[in-house]
């Protein structure tokens, strides 16, 4: 691009979309719209705005993601995950523009202990999985160019997420019972922002040589290492502060059979990230250097 691109947004008060917003500003013009701006649940109103807008490059982080909801919201859920990216697909194809698109561990059934890869067969397991997978299909059916980033577990400093909700129950409860047989890879949102521009700042470079292998695919992005839910919350209350009067709360393994939720999750969350590192060179840090980080 010999100028620089105007970059649609996404979900700009979202927790991935608050740092996109940041970190994407050094490529381009960046325009940033939330959910009253642009309603992904309307199929009309998301493409006339990208119609008016004209974008160079469409980055979706938005999405619906209450995981139980969507089992008595699954249209809603559907429109939002699944028909929203197809018509962003679509109309990044018209425009001939780039499309980023952001998807999910759930699209696995979560089986065996070996970190999935880009290719390995979906079976989702709930609501959410499903519409999230219908929407990286759609995505592959418009033909655009676009970059499917799946990542897991991801939290940060704002918004709704396993980390805040952890740092208040902790000084609210004397116990709190945490599922430990469920294995993934924390991934704080600002890392993903990060690694996200630094792919898009490859890929504007004409001496780049991600650029002249035409990178478009599905790639797995999440910070390395692995943990459970249990050893996620351990981590937290160990750089958390408590004072002198607020004793931690004791955490309680448990297996998922003895936290029922409307929907099923998957055990194994672990994704590979090889082709991400062997495509563009790019490693997200390990989660506990992230929680520090985020926490500090």
């Amino acid at each position: 691009m010999t100028t620089a691109p105007r970059i649609l947004l996404t979900g700009a008060r979202g927790q991935v979309g608050w740092e996109l917003r940041r970190t994407l500003s050094c490529l381009g013009e960046v325009v940033a719209l939330d959910s009253r701006s642009m309603n992904l649940a309307d199929a009309d109103a998301v493409r006339q705005t990208v119609r008016e807008m004209a974008p160079n490059i469409i980055v979706n982080p938005a999405a619906y993601t209450a995981v139980d909801k969507a089992e008595s919201e699954p249209e809603l859920a559907h429109a939002v995950n699944a028909v929203a990216p197809g018509v962003l697909a679509e109309e990044a194809a018209r425009l001939g523009a780039l499309l980023v698109h952001y998807s999910t561990d759930y699209v696995f059934n979560g089986s065996g202990s070996t970190p999935w890869k880009e290719d390995d067969a979906c079976d989702p397991l709930n609501v959410y999985g499903a519409t999230k997978r219908a929407g990286e299909r759609a995505i592959q059916a418009a033909g655009c160019r676009h970059l499917i980033f799946r990542t897991s577990w991801v939290y940060g400093a704002r918004g709704s997420n396993f980390l805040l909700t952890m740092r208040r129950l902790m000084r609210e409860r004397p116990e709190l019972k945490i599922v430990a047989d469920q294995i993934g890879a924390p991934t704080w949102c600002r890392d993903l922002a990060e690694a996200t521009a630094q792919v898009l700042g490859q890929i504007a470079s004409p001496m780049s040589a991600a650029n002249q292998a035409e990178p478009w695919g599905i790639y797995h992005m999440t910070n390395a290492g692995e943990t459970s839910w249990h050893g996620f919350a351990e981590a937290i209350q160990a750089m958390d502060e408590f004072d002198e009067t607020c004793a931690p709360a004791h955490l309680r393994p448990i297996p998922s059979s003895d936290y029922p939720t409307p929907a099923k999750r998957p055990l194994n969350s672990r994704l590979n990230n090889d082709k991400l590192k062997q495509t563009f060179g790019i490693s997200l840090q390990d989660w506990h250097a992230a929680l520090a980080l985020c926490q500090g």
